[in-house]
């Protein structure tokens, strides 16, 4: 039987689950038993020699967790493929449809397309130990085919040669100002998962006459949310209405003059799951993968080297990061998201005239 390609409506059909009763939402309820790693994984793995990790995450965050589980077990090599949230989704259904089966690994910052991939059977129930035993349960699949590999924030910025402390945003409404006008670059939600989600929760909870009166501020518009702290960095632009919380990790920590601003009003609410695919051209690749993933080195490595959040009670915050509970944000909800996606898209392309 063929399969087909997935589109938005496919999307959406698979955010009524999330609707229903949050994202990790299930019908079944049929987790499978916490898998251990073991030396018989291992060798399996080993034998395979190598695991393709389709990812929506910054390529050198990638690439770094490639990097420290080659160095764990060595003679499996990590293939990367990064592209943005939404190409990962439309990529592996093209492949699917083609019967084409690349895939081992996936993680999108769009939850709902875990919804979609489950609800066509493609992905494979795997639950590691450390998912299992200390992730909260809002933050798994009961089922255990995906779960909260990485947590950030949409945030605001500024190059801080360009603008000084005191006269910085401190606020999304303070970017209406004049002074900013030509001066502030912005990542759009037609090609960013994470912007589609900033936009509509700040579509919701500021209104979209909001939006209106920020695109009459000249905005440089860019596409990823990896895109405006990069600008920062350059100094094209002295403020960003938007962006990665990790990318301004990394920038501000190697000492490029960028400075992170959690708007008064709350930041949007981003998370990222992991899944493997029951066609994995290698399973057992996978299945060790997923697990070193959500283990506390490799969770640890991505908020030490990457800036992301994680859900680990094992992990620690890095020095002179403000803690993830002390920061206001605003409530996700991809099904809505997905609900009100294109006219989201509409809506601003028409604003801002891209």
């Amino acid at each position: 039987m063929k399969r087909r390609t997935f589109s938005r409506r496919d999307v959406l059909k698979g955010s009524t689950a999330i609707a229903a009763s949050g994202a990790f939402a299930s019908v079944t309820s049929a987790a499978p038993p916490a898998s251990a790693v073991t030396p018989q994984l291992i060798a399996a793995a080993k034998k395979e020699g190598r695991v393709v990790y389709y990812t929506s995450i910054d390529l050198p965050v990638a690439e770094r967790i490639a990097k420290a589980f080659e160095a764990k077990y060595p003679g499996i090599d990590v293939r990367v493929e990064r592209s943005g949230a939404e190409r990962v989704f439309q990529r592996i259904g093209q492949e699917y449809a083609s019967r084409i089966h690349s895939v081992d690994v996936v993680n999108s910052s769009d939850a709902a397309h875990f919804i979609v991939w489950k609800r066509e059977g493609m992905l494979e129930p795997y639950l590691p130990e450390d998912v299992a035993k200390y992730y909260p349960v809002e933050h798994k699949d009961p089922d255990g085919t995906f779960a909260s590999f990485r947590a950030w924030v949409c945030v605001i910025g500024y190059n801080t040669n360009m603008v000084k402390a005191e006269e910085a945003p401190k606020s999304y409404a303070d970017l209406l100002d004049p002074k900013w006008t030509g001066k502030i670059v912005k990542a759009h939600p037609s090609y960013s998962g994470t912007i589609m989600t900033a936009t509509y929760q700040m579509a919701r909870d500021l209104g979209w006459d909001y939006f209106e009166k920020l695109s009459k501020q000249k905005v440089m518009q860019v596409q990823s949310s990896a895109d405006p702290p990069k600008k920062l960095a350059l100094g094209e632009r002295a403020v960003m209405a938007d962006g990665n919380e990790y990318n301004m990790f990394i920038e501000k920590e190697k000492g490029t003059p960028v400075e992170i601003v959690y708007a008064s009003e709350g930041s949007p609410l981003i998370v990222g799951p992991n899944a493997l695919f029951k066609n994995a051209p290698n399973p057992n690749a996978a299945r060790l993968f997923q697990s070193f993933c959500f283990s506390p080195e490799a969770q640890q490595l991505s908020i030490d080297f990457a800036g992301l959040r994680s859900l680990h009670p094992l992990t620690k915050e890095k020095p002179g990061r403000k803690p993830f509970g002390e920061i206001k944000k605003m409530k996700d909800d991809p099904a809505a998201v997905e609900k009100s996606s294109e006219e989201i898209k509409a809506r601003y392309s028409k604003l801002f005239g891209v």
